[in-house]
């Protein structure tokens, strides 16, 4: 079923919703991050994705200083409408200490 921007919600995380993000062809998960409307707006405009930065409290393109991308292949919504999954092509590491994923530590 296609979704709507509008039909998402927004409302839960003061205007964020969680986005869990995995490697396209392997689907190994890369990381988990935040949207806003307009980050996802900006993803969906460029093809990249933007997220938004809880710490600096602004829109980020991944891989804007380090160089390691996240370019879009599809976009899934829960059934709740309130959680996004991105399959992407992941060009270089996802996390930001240099590793794959960053689902690296073992409980």
């Amino acid at each position: 079923m296609l979704i709507e921007i509008k039909e998402l919600d927004f409302t839960k995380g003061d205007g964020l919703i969680p986005v869990v993000v995995q490697e396209y062809k392997t689907k190994e998960v890369l990381m988990v991050a935040y949207m806003n409307e307009d980050a996802l707006k900006k993803t969906l405009d460029t093809g990249y994705v933007t997220y938004w930065s809880r710490s600096r409290k602004k829109l980020w393109m991944k891989g804007e200083t380090s160089g390691n991308t996240q370019k879009v292949r599809k976009i899934l919504v829960d059934c709740d409408y309130d959680t996004l999954l991105l399959l992407v092509e992941q060009k270089g590491n996802a996390c930001h200490t240099g590793k794959r994923s960053c689902f690296h530590n073992q409980l």
